[in-house]
C-alpha cells in the first residue's frame, strides 16, 4: 500500500481568502422587499396529524390572512423534518401549488432566516412575486426519536455509537466549556429562561402556562450537567409561516409588511475551534448593521434562537450587544422582559412556547414581524420599530454549523 500524505491546506486557504477579498463586491440591499402575514398555528404537545396537515393549515392561514389566492402564490419555501420523505416539491403537489420558484431548506434552527433570504432575492429579481415560507413539524408519539436517529450521518457514525443519545449531551459540553471560560454561572443562564417564561405568560399560544422562578430553575433536575430541565426546549407540533414579496405587491394587495433591512448567513464558521464559543454571527455582524444603516444600540427588540440559554448569551455577544465574555454581566444588568430595557424573545421563545421542529426557526421571525408592525398584542414592545432575529442550527458534537440573522423594520424606522 502506498503512503497517503495529508496535504497542507494552509496555503490553499490563504490563497482563497486573498481571492475572496479581491473579487468580493458590496452586497445589494433588499430594496422594496417586505415580509408579511405572520402566521403562528397554536402548538400542541403531541399530534396525530402529519406534518403535511400542519403545512397545509399554515398555507391556508397565509391565504386567509393576506387575501392572496393560492393560485397567485408562485414561490414556495419549506422547512420540515417530519414531512420526509417528501420535500417541497411533494408538498407543492399535495397543496395544489403551481410555482415558478421552489426551495427546501433543511438547516434546522437556521432554516427560517435562510429561507426568507433566498425568497427575498427571488422576488427582488422577478423570478417570482409572492413566496410562501413555511416551517412546520408534527410531533407524534415517537417521531422525535425518529428525527433524532436520522438527524445526520455524523451523529449516526461518530456520536451515537459512544452513547450520546441527543443534543443535550453535546450542548452540555458547549455550556460547560463556555461557563468555565467566561465565568458564567447557572444563575446567569437562568435569568434568560425566567425572563422568557414571563414573556410567554402573555402569549396565549405558549405551551408553558405557569411562572418560572430562579429558584425553580436552579433546583430543576439535571439532564446532562450543566444542562437542567428548564435549559431544554419541549418538542411539540406546530407551524409558523410568512409571505415574502415586493413592497409594491404588498401595497397593491393592501397588506402591511416589515422591511427586510439586512441579513447574514454563515456555515461551518471557525472550524478550527475545538469547542464552540462563537457562531458565524461574529464573522458578519458588522455587515449586518452596516447594510441596515443601524447600530446594535438602535435595535428595539431581539429574537435569538433559543435551543438553550447559553446559545442565547453567545448570540448577544457575537451580535455586538456586548463583548465576548461579557454576556453574564449583560444579562445581570439588563431586564430581558417585554417591558424591560432589552426585550428579548418576547413570545417566550422555544424555551417556553415549545419547539415545533423546523417551525422553531420561524418563531422569532413571525414575532419580529408582528413587533415592528405593532400587531403583537399582549407581547407588544412599546415603540418597536427595529427588530433583530438570529438563527442557529445543525448541531454536530461540539458546535452548530449554521448561523444567520436579519434586521427588520416597520414603516416608521
Amino acid at each position: 500500500a502506498q503512503d497517503c500524505a495529508v496535504p497542507d491546506m494552509t496555503a490553499h486557504h490563504n490563497e482563497r481568502a486573498d481571492l475572496m477579498g479581491k473579487f468580493s463586491t458590496d452586497r445589494q440591499p433588499y430594496d422594496d422587499v417586505v415580509v408579511t402575514t405572520p402566521v403562528s398555528l397554536p402548538y400542541v404537545r403531541f399530534s396525530d396529524q402529519t406534518a403535511h396537515w400542519w403545512i397545509g393549515r399554515a398555507l391556508r392561514a397565509l391565504v386567509d390572512g393576506s387575501g392572496i389566492a393560492a393560485r397567485d402564490i408562485d414561490g414556495f419555501c419549506l422547512s420540515s423534518f417530519t414531512a420526509a420523505p417528501d420535500t417541497a416539491i411533494g408538498l407543492a403537489e399535495h397543496l395544489g401549488l403551481s410555482v415558478r420558484w421552489l426551495d427546501h431548506v433543511p438547516l434546522g434552527g437556521a432554516s427560517g432566516i435562510t429561507g426568507i433570504r433566498r425568497a427575498a432575492r427571488a422576488v427582488q429579481s422577478g423570478d417570482c412575486d409572492v413566496v410562501a415560507c413555511i416551517g412546520a413539524d408534527t410531533n407524534q408519539r415517537g417521531s422525535f426519536g425518529n428525527t433524532l436517529a436520522n438527524f445526520s450521518r455524523f451523529s449516526q457514525d461518530a456520536v451515537y455509537p459512544y452513547g450520546a443519545g441527543g443534543t443535550n449531551a453535546s450542548f452540555a459540553l458547549i455550556a460547560r466549556n463556555y461557563m468555565e471560560k467566561f465565568n458564567v454561572s447557572r444563575e446567569d443562564l437562568g435569568r434568560i429562561a425566567v425572563a422568557q417564561r414571563s414573556n410567554a405568560l402573555k402569549n396565549p399560544n405558549a405551551l408553558m402556562k405557569e411562572p418560572l422562578t430562579i429558584d425553580q430553575y436552579m433546583n430543576a433536575r439535571s439532564i446532562a450537567d450543566p444542562i437542567h430541565l428548564f435549559d431544554c426546549v419541549m418538542p411539540c407540533a406546530g407551524a409558523e409561516a410568512v409571505l415574502v414579496m415586493r413592497q409594491d405587491t404588498a401595497r397593491a394587495c393592501g397588506i402591511a409588511g416589515a422591511k427586510l433591512r439586512s441579513s447574514i448567513e454563515r456555515h461551518n464558521a471557525r472550524s478550527i475551534d475545538l469547542m464552540q464559543t462563537s457562531g458565524g454571527w461574529v464573522e458578519d455582524a458588522d455587515e449586518l448593521y452596516s447594510m441596515a444603516g443601524v447600530r446594535p444600540d438602535d435595535i428595539d427588540v431581539v429574537q435569538t434562537y433559543d435551543d438553550y440559554p447559553v446559545i442565547c448569551m453567545m448570540q448577544m455577544e457575537d451580535l455586538g450587544f456586548c463583548k465576548k465574555g461579557e454576556g453574564a454581566e449583560f444579562v445581570r444588568s439588563h431586564d430581558l422582559r417585554i417591558e424591560g430595557d432589552f426585550p428579548h424573545n418576547t413570545s417566550g421563545g422555544q424555551l417556553s412556547c415549545g419547539q415545533a421542529g423546523a417551525g422553531g426557526s420561524y418563531l422569532g421571525l413571525t414575532e419580529a414581524v408582528r413587533q415592528v408592525l405593532g400587531t403583537a398584542g399582549d407581547t407588544q414592545v412599546d415603540r418597536a420599530n427595529l427588530a433583530l432575529v438570529s438563527g442557529f442550527g445543525m448541531m454536530t458534537y461540539t458546535k452548530g454549523l449554521s448561523s444567520c440573522a436579519v434586521i427588520l423594520s416597520g414603516d416608521s424606522a
